[in-house]
């Protein structure tokens, strides 16, 4: 075999690989796809309303002074928890709850591995759900860590009572925290009426500096509010329920 025709194979096999993952990611992690089923990221657009959402927390102090924030400014958001980090601060879940804010399950490990096959993420749900539980918490709300889902996800949130939720990231690099500006321009940016905008108040249930989120939000908060926006929790703006019915439960 020439040198030139292993060129070429190795050419078709490296684009065979990246189509492949591109095909993958937009299938199990793209917050659009609905391919394994209903997956929303968007509310109805006939009102200026717009879901603030936050993953990965509560971590501290930031969870905090977002709630400061958000109370002082009379908005409600919706938090997407992990249960590890629950365990770590249940005071900041009941205070969010009892101020009204809606809490979501976020899974309860954020280990990447347990959520691609359905005995190790049935798991998750159960040790994520029973978290909440001892805190009087039965969230109807559930968004999988990095947005991924499995073809068994669907029929195991059934089990569980829960609405799975998506969403648009409001800055793809938010996570390493860029500063608050670029945050908030890209955010405000992308925001449509009915958008579900997705921050972190944590980094995988583990922690993590996130004063630029933070700070981002103040900026996000006053200039949609300038374009004549308004701000709702996930279940109000597509209709579902925030928390289980307790008198359904076992």
């Amino acid at each position: 075999m020439s040198r030139a025709t292993r060129s070429s194979k190795a050419s078709r096999y490296v684009a065979g690989l990246t189509v492949g993952t591109a095909a993958a990611y937009w299938l199990m992690m793209s917050p659009y796809s609905q391919t394994l089923g209903p997956f929303p990221y968007r509310g109805p657009a006939d009102r200026r309303d717009v879901a603030l959402t936050f993953d990965d927390g509560p971590n501290e102090p930031h969870t905090s002074h977002l709630a400061d924030y958000l109370d002082h400014e009379g908005i409600q958001a919706t938090f997407f928890q992990v249960g590890r980090a629950v365990q770590r601060y249940p005071e900041v879940t009941v205070r969010l709850a009892s101020a009204g804010h809606v809490i979501g399950l976020h899974g309860h490990t954020h280990d990447f591995t347990r959520y691609l096959r359905r005995g190790t993420l049935a798991e998750d749900l159960e040790q994520g759900m029973a978290a909440f539980a001892q805190l009087g918490v039965r969230p109807a709300l559930y968004r999988p860590p990095w947005l991924l889902r499995i073809p068994a996800l669907r029929s195991l949130l059934q089990d569980h009572g829960l609405h799975v939720v998506s969403g648009e990231f409001c800055h793809p690099l938010e996570v390493a925290q860029p500063s608050p500006e670029r945050i908030a321009r890209l955010a405000v940016r992308v925001t449509r009426p009915g958008s579900i905008i997705i921050f972190h108040d944590g980094r995988d249930g583990k922690g993590g500096d996130r004063t630029a989120t933070v700070d981002a939000v103040k900026l996000v908060v006053d200039r949609l509010r300038d374009k004549g926006y308004g701000f709702v929790t996930v279940d109000r703006l597509l209709g579902v329920p925030a928390y289980q019915d307790p008198s359904a439960m076992d």
